[in-house]
């Protein structure tokens, strides 16, 4: 499958916000927005476009796409996924984001970022009720357990990303026990339980015309 390969700051640095696609480096003094708040490329510190109603569409669709790490065709799959669901389209396709497994154990705290959560899936370190999973977009269902297998719970990278998690930051849909290694999904998240700042409106709006 085709993926983004380039460098994942300058994806910060064009939406201009943190989408914390780096783990750890995103939260201290050495995250590039920080020292460089403005579009990539030769003429990004001096660009001021003012944007159309479709340019604030697109802008803000891309901003999410980014944030979960899919590309394009697997955002647009998810999108129609959600609305064909009944209740809000735009509310639904945040919840099916949040869901997916790359985003669960980053949620969670087992991975620093999603790119690490989907590197541990596809790299068979992750158990869902007992069994082995190594697909990133696994839609966990409330009551699922996730879990790290056994033979991979001695992984450096693991124990890092658990040392930095905090039970007052803990969301209260998830649940997590940092001695077994495990977390379970309690509930469907609400949206205003799920921490990101976009507006999905903008990009029903967008997939609408």
């Amino acid at each position: 499958m085709a993926k983004y390969n380039g460098p994942v700051c300058k994806l910060c640095r064009r939406e201009g916000e943190k989408l914390f696609l780096k783990g750890e480096r995103c939260l201290g003094s050495t995250c590039s927005i920080e020292k460089r708040a403005y579009p990539p490329g030769q003429h990004g510190k001096n660009r001021r476009l003012k944007l159309s109603d479709y340019g604030i569409q697109l802008r803000e669709k891309q901003k999410v796409k980014r944030y979960y790490g899919l590309l394009e065709s697997q955002f647009r799959l998810t999108f129609e996924r959600a609305n064909r669901k009944k209740g809000v389209t735009g509310e639904n396709m945040l919840r099916i984001l949040e869901r997916r497994l790359d985003n669960v154990l980053f949620r969670l705290g087992l991975a620093s970022s999603r790119s690490q959560g989907r590197q541990l899936v596809r790299h068979r370190h992750i158990e869902v009720n007992g069994r082995l999973v190594d697909v990133p977009s696994y839609e966990v269902r409330p009551g699922d357990m996730i879990r790290i297998r056994e033979k991979s719970r001695k992984l450096n990278i693991i124990h890092d990303s658990m040392r930095r998690v905090k039970e007052a930051q803990q969301l209260p849909w998830l649940q997590l026990d940092k001695a077994k290694m495990e977390g379970s999904l309690l509930e469907e998240p609400s949206r205003a339980d799920i921490p990101v700042t976009f507006n999905e409106n903008l990009v029903v709006e967008l997939y609408s015309k």
